[in-house]
Order: C-alpha cells, then structure tokens, then sequence
C-alpha cells in the first residue's frame, strides 16, 4: 500500500488512486491522518460524471484532475504555524479529501467532542448542510414538514423536522428501499413517489392543510413545481440540493407569487462565518450540536451505511455509483492504519 494513497478524479467517469507526496501543514492548518472517509454520492458523483448536462457552476466544478471528498475523519498529527500544539494527537472530523494524510484549515475542522463512532463523525459535513437548511426554513413546532429525496441528508433533515417537533413528517422517493430506511416513530411517514400520489398523502395526513415547509433535497430540477405543489399558501420551500440544471419553465406568477410562497436558499456557504447575537449558528456549533445527538441517540446515522471498502477499491465503487446509486447510501472508505 502506497505512503499516502488520494482518490483522484483524472477525468470524466476516471478515478484512479494515487500515492500523493506527504502534504506539510501550511500556516493555520492541521496534518491529518484519515480513519475514514464518506463520500458524497451526491456531490462527487456530479462533480465525476461529466457527461451529464449541468449549468454552469457544475462545470466550473467539473475540472480534472480533482481530489474528492469533504467528510473526512482522523486524528491530528501535526499543525502548521499559528495552531496551538494541544491540537496533535485530537480526533476530528473535517471537510478534507480522500487522501490518508490531508492538510486542512482551522475553519475547516471539528475536535469531535462526544464519544461516537468514527463511522458516525463522517456524517458530520452532510449533518451540518441538515442542519443549517431546517434552521433557515424557520421550522417550528406542530408544523408539518415534507422532505422530497431520501438520500443521507433528506434522511438527516427528516429526523431533524421530527425532532424539532414538526409532525406530520414526510420523506418522499422514488426508492422503496431509501423510504423504508426512515425511522418507525409516530408522526413521520415515507411516501414512495410514484407508488403513491404525493399530494393525496400530504393533504390526507394533514387534515387538508397541506405542508408548511417543504425540503428540497433530489437535485432534480424538474421536480420543484410538483414538490410546490404540496405547500399551504405561504408556505415555505427549502432548496437544500444543489440542482444540477435550471428548472425549466419555472411559472412565479402560478408557483410563486399567487400562492405567495417562500423559496428559501440553503447552501452550506450560508453558515455565518462568526457566531453573532442573531445568528450563533456557525458549521463549529452546528458539529458540535452534531456529536451530542448522535451520542444522546436523538439522531441516527449508522443504519445509514450501505457500503464499507478499502481506499484501493476506490475506482470500482465509483464505477458502480456511477451505474446506479440507488442501492448506496452512505458509503464508507476504510484506510489502512
């Protein structure tokens, strides 16, 4: 096994792994080592498959080669200039890539502060987009939340409505299996798009006030308008995906402004940069809040793991992810120690 092997994305559908020189940690920056990592088969698999039309920004995204990943998991094993001495030796979770050793800025990482497992501390990244998007959304209590794509954050944003004390909850997706991953509590529902007619279920379980806050979590541009179409009037929609194209056709008078709903952006680039008095919510608080609910057993993510391989198995997992990513849901990396 090569000193410091890295996914590396070469090109479009090309990923090899690579034994990258060991990286020294710059000023305000910790040298990691990797326990695992999880990739977003979200993101990354639309930052790899560079076949599939996307709008712009997707295509700035989509420059070869590239190291992957952003939920990293490790301990600290030295810190560059300006990063006190205590970090050396702390387990954190970070937005680092896949790579056995990797620097990343102090702004970037997480001491993980609970007990948990590291499989559960890769999870933290995604968490905090969960949590950064229920919180802009303005969700309260008795509301009812509809969350459209059961994939880990949909699955994350839906434990999180419930837990705020939305009720009804209900996840929505075109995979059985992903529907029945959600968990058996009272109030919270799995809808399989398709089987079922969305809007029937949402107006029969809400007593035919529709949904007060709708979460867009597919990635699909074209869904939006039937995805609005769930919501009471002035009720608010979530973007929390980052759609891959312009929805087409897009209608403001009838989606918009007649029923006067709210679209609410949710990109994780929204995380105040400093905690202030009216927004204390940074991604630190957002980890740490993280780690307390997954150690009190108020959110579970490990029955979330569909796959678990060694970093040399990279380039096939992606190649199957790439074929069909329906069966995967969280997806380890295991890196040898």
């Amino acid at each position: 096994m090569p000193a410091n092997p890295t996914v590396v994305f070469t090109g479009s559908r090309k990923v090899e792994v690579e034994d990258r020189p060991m990286p020294e940690p710059g000023p305000g920056q910790l040298l990691i080592r990797t326990h695992c990592s999880l990739i977003s088969t979200g993101t990354e698999l639309s930052a790899l498959d560079g076949e599939k039309s996307c709008g712009e920004v997707w295509r700035k995204i989509r420059k070869y080669p590239k190291t992957p990943g952003y939920d990293n998991v490790g301990t600290v094993v030295d810190v560059g200039e300006g990063v006190e001495r205590d970090w050396v030796g702390k387990r954190v979770a970070s937005c680092a890539n896949h790579g056995a050793y990797v620097t990343i800025s102090l702004g970037r990482c997480w001491a993980i502060s609970r007990d948990i497992a590291d499989e559960d501390a890769a999870f933290c990244t995604l968490a905090q987009i969960a949590l950064n998007g229920v919180r802009r959304g303005g969700l309260t209590f008795g509301e009812a939340a509809v969350v459209y794509g059961l994939g880990i954050i949909g699955h994350i944003t839906a434990q999180l409505c419930w837990f705020a004390g939305a009720r009804p909850v209900m996840g929505v997706d075109l995979s059985e299996r992903r529907v029945g991953l959600l968990p058996a509590k009272q109030g919270m529902a799995g809808v399989v798009a398709g089987a079922s007619d969305v809007k029937e279920v949402v107006e029969s379980a809400t007593g035919g006030r529709m949904a007060d806050v709708v979460f867009e979590v597919t990635g699909n541009p074209e869904v939006l308008p039937k995805e609005l179409g769930v919501l009471r009037r002035q009720g608010r929609c979530v973007i929390l995906a980052s759609p891959l194209a312009a929805t087409k056709s897009f209608d403001f008078h009838d989606l918009c402004n007649s029923p006067s709903f709210t679209i609410i952006g949710a990109h994780n680039g929204s995380h105040p940069a400093c905690a202030t008095g009216d927004n204390p919510w940074t991604m630190a608080r957002h980890a740490e809040m993280f780690f307390d609910l997954v150690a009190d057993d108020q959110l579970q993510v490990s029955h979330l793991v569909s796959h678990r391989e060694p970093v040399e198995n990279a380039p096939e997992l992606y190649e199957m992810l790439i074929a069909d990513r329906s069966q995967a849901m969280g997806v380890i990396l295991t890196w040898p120690q």
